[in-house]
């Protein structure tokens, strides 16, 4: 599914249109995404200036004076601009619509979403589904001594831990695994176990696998794209477990293991990531 570096690459090529533009129209051509499309959204931000695009976590957040679209990508969804003529595609849900620009939401499996939050109702931070998300990777706060601290006593395996998203967000399933490698660290310890050298080295190796994937403008796995149309290229450059079940390790030749973690694929060198 799209990950934060997917999801902040979409977000940098929206903000470079967006801001500053009115939105003529929000077509809904089909509204019954993960939560059902608020039927009043098409109206409510009707010839409103967009003021922001920001994210959190694996969330897009498009800001108005009186509210923020809430925008998530789901398993296999993109937002793309589009030209004007350019027909809809099967899957493509919602459309943007802008005096010189028009964006579409792909979204094959129906499990992304599109939400307002009224800012009547306070800041968009305090929203459900932002409210008890974790730290941002690359927020100065994020240190290895918070990590180390955010692990102990954790008895899942290290791998759910960091997908829970409540230490640390945009660790999905794709990056976690390939951090873990990076660090020399087996996916199936668990959280709590890790010594704080052991924690400093998986910060470090989550901050370098997150930076090289937004480098290359993220991964393209089933339908993603960016802002632009343009599939990711980290599974090229960089990619060194993630989908790779049998082929050699990139260090030590050992051939590439998958197992199962929480109904989610996990990949690992079985010589380099020892328990």
């Amino acid at each position: 599914m799209p990950e934060l570096p997917e999801v902040e690459t979409t977000r940098r090529g929206i903000a470079t249109v967006m801001p500053g533009q009115a939105l003529r129209a929000l077509n809904v051509f089909e509204p019954r995404l993960r939560w059902p499309v608020p039927s009043d959204l098409p109206d409510r931000v009707k010839n409103q200036v967009v003021r922001a695009c920001e994210r959190r976590g694996k969330y897009l957040l498009i800001a108005f004076d009186h509210g923020v679209m809430i925008v998530h990508l789901g398993m296999s969804g993109s937002l793309r601009r589009a030209l004007p003529d350019e027909p809809a595609k099967k899957h493509d849900h919602i459309e943007w619509l802008f005096d010189d620009a028009r964006f579409l939401l792909h979204d094959p499996r129906r499990f992304g979403a599109v939400l307002w939050h009224d800012l009547a109702d306070g800041p968009v931070l305090t929203h459900p589904l932002l409210a008890k998300l974790g730290i941002e990777p690359f927020d100065n706060a994020f240190t290895p001594q918070y990590l180390f601290n955010g692990l102990r006593g954790r008895t899942q395996n290290i791998k759910q831990a960091l997908l829970s998203g409540d230490i640390v967000v945009g660790v999905g399933n794709i990056y976690a695994s390939e951090a873990l490698f990076r660090a020399r660290i087996n996916p199936r310890i668990k959280a709590g176990s890790l010594s704080l050298a052991r924690a400093e080295r998986l910060w470090a190796s989550i901050k370098s696998t997150l930076s090289d994937a937004l480098t290359s403008g993220g991964s393209t796995l089933r339908d993603y794209v960016n802002a632009t149309g343009t599939p990711g290229s980290y599974f090229e450059i960089h990619a060194a477990v993630y989908d790779r079940v049998g082929q050699p390790c990139r260090v030590c030749q050992t051939p590439i293991k998958r197992i199962v973690q929480g109904q989610r694929a996990t990949y690992y060198c079985p010589n380099c990531q020892r328990r």
